[in-house]
C-alpha cells in the first residue's frame, strides 16, 4: 500500500452501504477546521455571513452585513492588491487560494487559509465566495495527518484498522508482510477471513469487547498462531487494540496494533523449559531414594517423571541384579524383573509394559538389551513402526504402542558405580513434543540418582536378609512342654528401609521344673549387634543351667557384655518356680515387664531398674513376685512402645489399656499388641513374650 491509500476513505463502511435517500452520519473533520463562509456581490459587499465566519473574524452578521469586505477584513497596506484580486476573480473565474492575513475585529492580524471562487446565480450575476479556516489549525492537522501516514506506513509494528462489523478498512505494509496478503486482498474482508487460526478467536473476541466497552486492550493479549505467510511454523503476536471515535463520540472501529513477538515468546518458552528441566531435577533429588527398598525407589523415579516429563514410563532392572544366583549374560535374551511402570492416563501403552513383579526376556534386538550391554541411552524423536517393534517385547506390545500413538521414546541405563543394573523407559504419545537432547540429559541425571539409590538398597537389602537369617537363626523355638506354664511369643524384625535389630527372648527349662523367662535388646543394628545378641544368649542359656539367682546371671552377662567392645545391652530374666507360685525377676536397664492378676487390673512392676549390661561394677537385685495360676507376665523390648511423637509414659498406659481387654488366647493378645502399639514411625525391631501360669501338681505337670 502507497503512503497515499493509507488514510482510508471511509471507516465506517457500513455507512457507504446505505441507500441514497437515507441520510449519513456527518464527518466531524470540517467541525474541527471550522471553515468559514462569506458571500461577496460583484461590488465586493458582504451579502451573507456564516456563524464561522463569526468565530472566525469576530464580527457578527450585522455588523458585517453590507460592508466592503476589503475594508472591513483587509489592513489598508493589501487593499490594493486584494481589490485587483478579486477583480481578476470575478472576470476570469478562475479561484484563488492561499493564506492571507485577516484583521479581526479586535484589530489583530490572523494569518487565514481561504478558498475564493467566482459563483453565478439563475439571473446570471456573479458573486464571489470566500471559505477561510484558521491557517495555524489548518498546518497542525496537516502535519499530524502526515505525521501519521509515515510513521503507519513505514511502522515495522502491523497497524489495521477495521470497522464495527470487524472488516478490514486499512492496513499498512507491515502487516502485509505479517500475514503474507496484500493490502487489497484485505479490504472489505472480515478479520477472522484472514486470521482463520483457531487461537484468534481471542483476539477476535477482544475486538468486539473494546468495541463494546471502549476501554482500550494494550500488550494484554499474546496470541500464538500461523498466518498464511508462515503455514509451518507458529509466531507470536501481542496486540493492542483502541477503539476509534469522532469527535462527535460516533463509533468508526478498532484499530489493531500487532507486534512480532516471536524470538521473545521463544525466548520465554525455552526459559520456562530451562526452570521445568531444573525443578524436574530438584523434584527427584528430594524424592528418590527415601527408603532403602528397591520396588520404592524404582516407583519414585516414575512419580517424578510422569505425568511432568513424559507420558509413559518403565523402569526394569536386570534380573541377574536382584537373584544373586541367576548368572548375568553377554548374549542371548536380557531377562528383565519390572519395578515400577507408570502412564499418565488411561492408555494401551500400559497394556504393553510389564507389570510390577513380572519377569520377561527382551531378544538381543530390542532397544531394552542394547541399552543394558552397551551402558548408552538410546534416543528415537520421531519413532515409527520399526522403532516401536524394537521398544516393545513382543510384535502384540507394538501394536498397542502404536494403538497408544507412542511418537518419541527414551531408553535410558541405570548405571551405579559401573554397573548397568537395569534401564528406563519412557515415551510420549499426548505430549506433542519429541525428546530431544535436552531430554536425555535430564532423564541421564534422574536415571543416575535412581541407579545409585537402588544399588544401595540392594546391597542394603542383601546385608539386611543376612542379618535377619542370623537372628531368626538365634532365636529358640518353644519348649514342648513346661511345667505350669503357657508361653506365646512373637518376633518382628525392623521395617525394610532400616537395619535389622539385637532384640532376642528367650523360654528356658530349668531343674526342679522352673523354667527362665528372657528378653533382651542390644543397642544398636546390623550384623554385629545380631551377633552380640547370640552371644549373650548362648551364655544366659549356660548360666540359667547352674540353678543361679537372676540377679546373679545379669552380673555374669555383664562381666561378658563388658569385654564386647562398644556394645550394650539390656536385658529382663525371670525364673518362674511352679511349686511356689512365684516369679524371681532381675532388671538390667529394661523397661518393667506388666503383671496381670487374675481378675485384675494389669500394672507396671516396680523393679529396681538396675544398670544395662557393658556398664560394669554395678550390683543387680532380684525380686520376688507371686505368681499363681491365671496370673500373665508380660515382657517386651522398647521396639513395641516407644516412638518419636509420643512420650514413653503415654505409651506404656496404652499398653495397660490395651491388657485389660482380655483375649481367648495368648497367641491373639500377642497379635493384638503388634498390630495397636506398632507405630508406622518406629522403625526398631520388637521381641514380646508372654507368660500365664496354669494349675501345677508336682508329678502330674500343668493340668
Amino acid at each position: 500500500m502507497s503512503e497515499a491509500e493509507w488514510p482510508p476513505a471511509d471507516l465506517d463502511r457500513a455507512d457507504s452501504n446505505r441507500p441514497e435517500s437515507e441520510p449519513s452520519q456527518p464527518s466531524g473533520l470540517m467541525d474541527l477546521l471550522a471553515v468559514a463562509a462569506v458571500l461577496l456581490d460583484a461590488e465586493g459587499r458582504i451579502v451573507l455571513w456564516s456563524p464561522q465566519a463569526e468565530a472566525l473574524y469576530g464580527y457578527t452578521a450585522h455588523e458585517a452585513l453590507g460592508q466592503y469586505a476589503a475594508r472591513l477584513l483587509v489592513h489598508e497596506d493589501h487593499i490594493d492588491w486584494v481589490i485587483k484580486t478579486f477583480a481578476e476573480v470575478m472576470e476570469t473565474g478562475r479561484s484563488w487560494a492561499g493564506t492571507f492575513p485577516i484583521r479581526c475585529k479586535d484589530g489583530s492580524t490572523r494569518p487565514v487559509e481561504l478558498r475564493n471562487m467566482r459563483l453565478l446565480d439563475d439571473r446570471g450575476d456573479f458573486y464571489a465566495l470566500g471559505l477561510g479556516t484558521d491557517s495555524a489549525m489548518l498546518r497542525e492537522l496537516e502535519r499530524d495527518v502526515a505525521l501519521s501516514t509515515r510513521l503507519i506506513s513505514q511502522s515495522p509494528i502491523g497497524i489495521a484498522i477495521l470497522d464495527t462489523d470487524l472488516r478490514y478498512v486499512a492496513v499498512n505494509p507491515a502487516l502485509e508482510r505479517m500475514h503474507g496478503i496484500s493490502a487489497k486482498e484485505h479490504l472489505g474482508r472480515h478479520y477472522r477471513d484472514i486470521m482463520k487460526d483457531s487461537k484468534f478467536e481471542v483476539a477476535e473476541a477482544a475486538m468486539r469487547q473494546v468495541l463494546t466497552t471502549g476501554i482500550p486492550l494494550v500488550d494484554q493479549a499474546t496470541i500464538v498462531g500461523r498466518t498464511p505467510a508462515d503455514l509451518e511454523h507458529k509466531h507470536a503476536w501481542s496486540i493492542s487494540l483502541y477503539r476509534l471515535e469522532d469527535p462527535h463520540g460516533r463509533i468508526l472501529g478498532v484499530a489493531d496494533i500487532v507486534v512480532e513477538v516471536t524470538e521473545r515468546y521463544q525466548a520465554a518458552m525455552a526459559a520456562t523449559e530451562t526452570r521445568r528441566r531444573l525443578a524436574l531435577i530438584a523434584n527427584g533429588s528430594a524424592r528418590i531414594g527415601t527408603t532403602l527398598e528397591v520396588d520404592q525407589t524404582a516407583q519414585e523415579l516414575a512419580e517424578v517423571t510422569v505425568p511432568d516429563f513424559a507420558d509413559l514410563v518403565t523402569v526394569d532392572v536386570l534380573d541377574s541384579v536382584l537373584d544373586e544366583h541367576r548368572p548375568a549374560t553377554s548374549d542371548g535374551p536380557a531377562l528383565f524383573r519390572a519395578l515400577a511402570v507408570k502412564a499418565a492416563y488411561p492408555t494401551d501403552a500400559l497394556r504393553a509394559a510389564d507389570a510390577p513383579g513380572h519377569i520377561a526376556a527382551y531378544d538381543t534386538d530390542r532397544l531394552a538389551t542394547e541399552c543394558v550391554r552397551t551402558g548408552r541411552p538410546i534416543l528415537i524423536c520421531h519413532a515409527d513402526g520399526n522403532d516401536l517393534t524394537r521398544i516393545a517385547r513382543d510384535e502384540h506390545a507394538a501394536t498397542l504402542l502404536a494403538r497408544a500413538g507412542v511418537h518419541s521414546y527414551l531408553a535410558v541405563p541405570l548405571t551405579a558405580r559401573g554397573t548397568v543394573l537395569g534401564f528406563m523407559g519412557l515415551a510420549r504419545a499426548r505430549d506433542p513434543r519429541p525428546f530431544d537432547e535436552d531430554d536425555l540429559a535430564i532423564a541421564a541425571e534422574l536415571a543416575f540418582r535412581a541407579a545409585v539409590c537402588i544399588d544401595n538398597a540392594r546391597t542394603h537389602q542383601s546385608m539386611r536378609n543376612a542379618a535377619e537369617t542370623l537372628q531368626r537363626s538365634l532365636l529358640p523355638e518353644h519348649p514342648p512342654h513346661l511345667p505350669g506354664l503357657q508361653v506365646a511369643s512373637r518376633y518382628l524384625p525392623a521395617q525394610a528401609a532400616y537395619e535389622i535389630g539385637g532384640d532376642w527372648y528367650d523360654v528356658l527349662p530349668l531343674g526342679g521344673d522352673k523354667t527362665a523367662l528372657v528378653v533382651g535388646d542390644v543397642m544398636g543394628s546390623g550384623i554385629d549387634a545380631a551377633t552380640t545378641m547370640g552371644r549373650l544368649r548362648t551364655a544366659t542359656t549356660a548360666f540359667a543351667r547352674l540353678d543361679l539367682d537372676p540377679a546373679q546371671i545379669l552380673e555374669h552377662l555383664d562381666a561378658i557384655t563388658s569385654g564386647l567392645e562398644q556394645y550394650i545391652a539390656t536385658c529382663l530374666y525371670a525364673a518362674h518356680d511352679p511349686h511356689l507360685r512365684t516369679c524371681r525377676i532381675a532388671n538390667a536397664g529394661h523397661l518393667p515387664p506388666v503383671l496381670i492378676r487374675r481378675g485384675k487390673h494389669p500394672h507396671l512392676l516396680d523393679l529396681p531398674t538396675g544398670t544395662p549390661l557393658g556398664v560394669g561394677g554395678i550390683p543387680f537385685e532380684t525380686t520376688t513376685v507371686p505368681f499363681g495360676p491365671g496370673d500373665q507376665l508380660v515382657l517386651y523390648t522398647d521396639g513395641l512402645v516407644e516412638t518419636r511423637h509420643h512420650p514413653i509414659d503415654e505409651r506404656l498406659n496404652t499398653l495397660l489399656r490395651l491388657l485389660k481387654t482380655p483375649d481367648s488366647s495368648l497367641e491373639e493378645t500377642c497379635d493384638r499388641l503388634l498390630h495397636d502399639l506398632r507405630h508406622p514411625d518406629n522403625h526398631d525391631d520388637v521381641a514380646l513374650l508372654i507368660a500365664r501360669a496354669r494349675p501345677f501338681t508336682p508329678g502330674r505337670g500343668a493340668a
